[in-house]
């Protein structure tokens, strides 16, 4: 397939942006999700009302800015889904960008353009973005590499908000040494990664995935055993449910995305298509002793899981619950799956920590990811640990 086959990128910036020479990153190119700003480009996060509402950018966000002057090109912006405010890949308004690992299945979302730009080779690496797991799911559904970073520790400036406590910027790439180059122009305070002595599996997420990729997995949890240790198992819901995962994120970061985009959504009424315009109306009925209880919690794990995941440990679990669902599915059926993968990705974004998806076997011809959680700050080891577990 060419570029314009698998429908990742956007019609409205066709820009080429050339890195500088011989740097780190010369002889790269890499691709943008459409809610980060590219110099003379308009944003279009997704959404036609948006693009038709806002000024092309003045200039790029530094992110864009940092892979260029390390020598990387930009080829072009990739199609997100509405708002960044899914995690499946379809986008009523722009299509599904096609799945080139997994032929008539979802590439996930909501950076499924640069997911699927990367997949199909069009481009080395590509920016996404992580809130609940758009650069996670992606890259599962993909059989990419895929790293939500630390939470804050890269800028967020010229990048649409979406629910600030939990946005990230991320990037996917085939090959973990592009995934490594990228974070040491990305991640300023880069350190070496230190010595892991303990390995934690949260048995209640992994019960959360279908049969046929816990089985999957097994030798990729077998190998990751080799270089830490053997594992330590534990139960990261309290009282014995895991629900909260899902209930405090939907409540959490809707709040926060209602308070970002009221404004534009009142003024402009504008055309969501099916279930992000369910999830629009109802976040603006989220009520604050809701919010309130659920920042209490997430507090209180955000502490826990942080006491677990300290200096020399990392977590391993399934990126996602499932295979990519097929192209054109129900809206019941997805909803079901969003709260599935929610379940499974909330713990990253609820403490703050980075989590990387690698490529690491198929169920059913289709991509499955393994992830490995970190400590704040622990980035590199995540990388570090993504090459040395490469399959290939």
């Amino acid at each position: 397939m060419t570029r314009g086959d698998i429908g990742a990128f956007v019609a409205h910036c066709d820009k080429v942006i050339e890195g500088e020479e011989d740097a780190l990153l010369s002889d790269l190119t890499f691709a943008v999700k459409d809610i980060i700003d590219v110099a003379g480009c308009r944003t279009g996060c997704g959404n036609p009302d948006w693009l038709r509402t806002h000024e092309p950018a003045q200039q790029s966000a530094p992110v864009v800015r940092k892979l260029i002057d390390a020598g990387a090109t930009m080829i072009g912006k990739t199609v997100t889904e509405e708002m960044a405010y899914s995690l499946i890949g379809e986008n009523a308004h722009y299509g599904a960008p096609v799945n080139v690992n997994a032929p008539g299945r979802v590439a996930g979302g909501s950076s499924s353009g640069s997911a699927a730009a990367v997949a199909a080779g069009d481009a080395h690496f590509a920016l996404g973005s992580d809130t609940g797991g758009s650069v996670r799911i992606p890259a599962s559904f993909c059989g990419i590499y895929g790293l939500r970073p630390t939470h804050g520790r890269i800028p967020l400036e010229g990048i649409m908000p979406l629910a600030a406590s939990y946005d990230t910027i991320g990037w996917f790439a085939r090959d973990p040494a592009v995934m490594s180059g990228v974070a040491h122009i990305l991640l300023d305070d880069w350190r070496e990664p230190e010595i892991l002595t303990r390995l934690y599996v949260p048995e209640d997420i992994w019960a959360l995935a279908d049969e046929a990729v816990q089985a999957a997995l097994v030798p990729a949890l077998d190998r990751l055993e080799a270089l830490v240790g053997p594992h330590q198992g534990f139960l990261i819901g309290e009282n014995g449910s895991i629900e909260p995962q899902a209930a405090a994120y939907m409540a959490l970061q809707g709040r926060e995305a209602w308070e970002t985009h009221r404004g534009w959504v009142e003024a402009e009424n504008p055309t969501f298509g099916p279930g992000i315009a369910e999830r629009f109306r109802a976040i603006a009925a989220i009520a604050d002793d809701e919010v309130a209880r659920w920042t209490e919690w997430r507090g209180d794990f955000a502490g826990g899981l942080c006491g677990v995941l300290n200096e020399g440990a990392v977590m391993a679990l399934p990126t996602a619950p499932c295979i990519a669902p097929f192209t054109g599915e129900p809206q019941g059926r997805l909803a079901d799956v969003r709260k599935r993968i929610l379940l499974m990705t909330g713990a990253a974004g609820h403490a703050g920590l980075p989590q990387i998806s690698i490529p690491f076997a198929t169920v059913e011809g289709c991509p499955v990811g393994f992830s490995i959680v970190g400590r704040r700050g622990g980035d590199e080891v995540l990388l570090d640990l993504a090459r040395r577990l490469n399959p290939a």
